[in-house]
């Protein structure tokens, strides 16, 4: 091989090599600045800790809760008679799962929603445990058992989503993009 083919071939090897690295520079630039805005990949890939882990993760009643489809105490939760503004969030998986702005007292005694904040992160499947038939409401990615959803609600959906304390987390308004939840601050700033 001639020089001037070499050195050739080298330079080429060398632009490749200068271009990947700034493309992954790029993107993990364009990753920081989303992880500063606030912006979390909501439907990012989710897997499951295993039973183990999230034994460690949770507390015994988070777990008797998501896991094995408990039922906490009524009044005497953690958000049942939260009114300050914010999200909650799956206490497994981070996903995003209801809004203090569809928050209502059903007097029952549980956090109760009228809709959920990102309704992909929310399914329902049929519970006939109890001797009744009712729709249990499950986080998606991370398959929590979260509720109830029941038709009884307020207008305008008529559906109260009864759910668990011990299955969320909560999110204050002034924390969401500090905790990587940014995309929901506009709902809670004020209107002028």
């Amino acid at each position: 091989m001639s020089i001037r083919r070499r050195d050739a071939r080298i330079a080429a090897l060398t632009l490749v090599t200068i271009l990947s690295a700034t493309t992954t520079t790029i993107a993990a630039a364009q990753s920081s600045a989303s992880k500063a805005k606030g912006d979390r990949q909501v439907t990012a890939p989710f897997t499951k800790p295993s039973e183990s882990e999230l034994k460690k993760k949770l507390t015994p009643e988070q777990f008797k809760v998501t896991q094995q489809e408990g039922t906490e105490a009524p009044f005497r939760n953690e958000y049942w008679d939260n009114h300050e503004a914010g999200i909650y969030v799956d206490v497994v998986s981070g996903e995003p799962l209801f809004s203090s702005l569809d928050k209502f007292d059903s007097g029952t005694g549980w956090p109760s929603f009228t809709k959920p904040l990102v309704p992909e992160n929310v399914k329902t499947k049929t519970d006939r445990s109890l001797f009744m038939t009712r729709n249990e409401v499950r986080s998606t990615h991370a398959d929590s058992h979260l509720g109830h959803l029941f038709d009884d609600g307020p207008k305008p959906t008529g559906q109260r989503y009864c759910m668990n304390s011990a299955s969320m987390r909560f999110i204050p308004a002034n924390k969401l993009v500090a905790e990587g939840y940014g995309q929901f601050s506009p709902l809670f700033e004020k209107k002028k």
